[in-house]
């Protein structure tokens, strides 16, 4: 190793037999496959200079690297490749400034890079991590590939293999589990603040623990299709504030825990598209978010969605994808896409657990409105007033069911011309068979029963045959009840286009 660094040559301890070679294996190779960590601190920190007109670089494959390897603060020119390697101590980058970081295959106990400077690529693919990956407040130039990579919280008690156990210069102490927040173990990415100006590729990831991801910047995309986060019961995905051009949580993406984007800003398409999410309560917790376009197709999901207000400018969503409450109050869309059925749409707007929002309402009857179909429009907008009516006290409630009954709050007036025609029909009948007896004997008169009962269901004397003529016995009630009716329907009508001609109001 110290001979290949200065030309950057491989050194590879691999005997070619895959089960010889496994990593996880690693406490069992021979002393010949074993390199001291600190031989490689020395070389990196420039122990043995480059050969002229040759690049120096560590590239070991296959080796058992014992000790610490710590380049804490440290500035390294070289790049740092290992592959199907087993390290049994942790690696420290925090606050160093390296080329470019590859560890391929390796089973490694912890890896901690907090505010280190990664000028190219930081690779993980395939390897196994023990307790806990740090990258909070880290700034990667490059690409961060984390695909098919396992990652454990610092939890030693249940995360670490057995072979690992037995290879840990020590055990895990109290002080390791609570790190700076780790949160008993459940955090299994650390990585708050983190910066990656490559896309960040994690796809296939395996993390047993939470990704804690409070304001970290994916300039060019995160994408953790098929990668399956495990921490019931607490957050799979906690990145309030986080900023990206594209996330991808689709393909089978899996999370057993909350999946939290709160205030997120995604310039592109925030995808769950075939996810499969679970949580014990709120499954997705995706408010005060702004996005171009959310994909809401998940494969199967359990518990609440919250999308309160946020800024979304194409929510292409299933009716399946809100199987418990959803909290929309707020939510401001510029277009809706998908297999979703008017009833879904009001039975999506009415599941707020905290009951009547009329926000969500006017802003589905507003979307109805601006690609043409009123109809739909006019039945969110009833609907919302149902919904309302609930809230309200014991008069109000009657009030709203008389109008609701008569020309269903104005938007369908059609119910006043039926229940007009009805008692048009039944009073000229009754009073063709029963005529009224003429007030004045002094002139002559014509009696129209047509006439008479439309009269008398006009508010206002029209035609002049409520004043002369009077009904006599039980038709009296009658009389008395189309009257009623007519002011009854002339105050509805009025209310309800009073109602459709203003604004929308809460």
């Amino acid at each position: 190793m110290w001979d290949a660094f200065p030309s950057g040559a491989w050194v590879d301890l691999r005997t070619g037999e895959e089960a010889r070679d496994d990593p996880a294996m690693g406490h069992k190779w021979p002393a010949g496959r074993t390199v001291r960590a600190e031989v490689l601190i020395a070389l990196l920190l420039g122990a043995n200079p480059a050969e002229p007109g040759q690049v120096a670089g560590l590239r070991l494959a296959g080796a058992r690297i014992v000790g610490e390897l710590n380049l804490s603060d440290a500035t390294i020119g070289a790049k740092i490749h290992l592959l199907n390697c087993h390290l049994a101590g942790t690696v420290s980058l925090a606050d160093a400034s390296v080329k470019g970081v590859r560890f391929r295959g390796c089973d490694i106990r912890r890896f901690r890079a907090a505010r280190c400077t990664v000028d190219g690529l930081l690779e993980l693919d395939a390897s196994t991590i023990h307790a806990g990956l740090r990258l909070d407040n880290a700034h990667v130039t490059g690409q961060l590939r984390l695909g098919r990579t396992r990652l454990h919280a610092p939890d030693g008690d249940h995360t670490a293999s057995e072979s690992f156990k037995q290879d840990s210069r020590r055990p895990f102490s109290e002080a390791e589990r609570h790190d700076r927040g780790w949160d008993r173990g459940l955090w299994a990415l650390w990585a708050g603040g983190l910066t990656v100006d490559g896309g960040a590729f994690c796809r296939d990831m395996v993390a047993v623990g939470g990704l804690r991801m409070i304001g970290a910047k994916f300039n060019s995309g995160l994408f953790l299709q098929r990668a399956v986060i495990k921490n019931a019961g607490a957050h799979a995905v906690y990145a309030d504030h986080l900023t990206a051009t594209s996330l991808e949580f689709s393909a089978g993406f899996t999370a057993e825990g909350t999946v939290r984007l709160r205030g997120a800003r995604v310039s592109g398409v925030v995808s769950f598209d075939q996810a499969v999410l679970s949580a014990p309560g709120r499954c997705l917790h995706l408010s005060h978010m702004q996005a171009d376009e959310l994909l809401l197709w998940p494969a199967s999901i359990s518990g609440e969605v919250n999308l309160a207000y946020s800024r979304v400018g194409v929510l292409a969503d299933h009716p399946s994808a809100y199987p418990g409450h959803v909290r929309l109050n707020g939510l401001t869309v510029e277009s809706l896409r998908g297999p979703t059925s008017l009833a879904d749409r009001l039975s999506w707007v009415g599941r707020d657990p905290e009951g009547y929002r009329p926000q969500p309402y006017e802003q589905l009857a507003a979307w109805y409105q601006r690609i043409g179909h009123e109809p739909e429009a006019r039945r969110v907008l009833l609907a919302k007033q149902r919904a309302r009516r609930a809230t309200l006290r014991l008069p109000s409630r009657v009030a709203g069911h008389l109008l609701d009954f008569v020309v269903g709050y104005g938007y369908r007036p059609w119910l006043a011309g039926v229940w007009f025609a009805v008692l048009l029909a039944v009073g000229t009948t009754v009073f063709e068979l029963h005529r009224p007896v003429q007030v004045g004997l002094d002139e002559r008169r014509v009696f129209h029963a047509f006439l008479y009962t439309l009269d008398l269901l006009v508010p206002v004397s029209v035609f002049e045959q409520r004043g002369a003529w009077e009904p006599v016995g039980w038709t009296q009630w009658l009389a008395g009840i189309l009257i009623a009716s007519g002011w009854i329907l002339a105050t509805a009508l009025i209310a309800g286009a009073t109602r459709v001609l203003r604004p929308s109001s809460t």
